[in-house]
C-alpha cells in the first residue's frame, strides 16, 4: 500500500492552521527546516515516523487523525470530523447538508450495486 503524503501533508496543515501555528514555528518546533516543512504540508516529500509523531505530539492530533486517508479503520476520525463540520452550522445549514448526505449516499450505494452487478456477469 502506498502512503498518500500529500493527503497526509494536508491534515498537517489543517491541524496547524487550527492551534494557529505558522510552517515556521511548527518546524522550529519540530526542528526540521522550515522549506521541509512545507514540503511535508504539500506532500511533495515523506514525513519519517519520528517526525510525525513529534509533529502529532506538538499539535495535538492523534496519529490516526493525520494517517486516517489511508488507514482502512478510520469511521470514527471521519465521524468526529463531520461532526466538527456540523457545529458551527444553524438549522437551515444542517438540513441542507443532511439533504445532501443522503442522496450522496443513495448515489454510492446504487453505483455500488451497479459495479457489482456488471462484475458478477463477468
Amino acid at each position: 500500500m502506498d502512503l498518500d503524503f500529500r493527503a497526509i501533508g494536508q491534515r498537517i496543515k489543517i491541524a496547524r492552521i487550527k492551534k494557529r501555528l505558522t510552517q515556521d514555528t511548527l518546524s522550529e518546533l519540530v526542528n526540521i527546516t522550515p522549506q521541509h516543512m512545507s514540503n511535508i504540508e504539500r506532500g511533495g516529500s515523506s514525513v519519517s515516523l519520528p517526525t510525525l509523531i513529534s509533529i502529532a505530539n506538538i499539535l495535538h492530533v492523534s496519529i490516526d487523525e493525520l494517517l486516517c486517508d489511508v488507514v482502512l479503520d478510520s469511521k470514527v476520525i471521519f465521524e468526529k470530523e463531520l461532526s466538527d463540520i456540523l457545529k458551527d452550522c444553524n438549522e437551515y445549514e444542517i438540513r441542507v447538508l443532511v439533504d445532501i448526505l443522503k442522496a450522496s449516499k443513495d448515489s454510492i450505494r446504487s453505483v455500488k450495486m451497479f459495479q457489482s452487478n456488471i462484475n458478477n456477469r463477468y
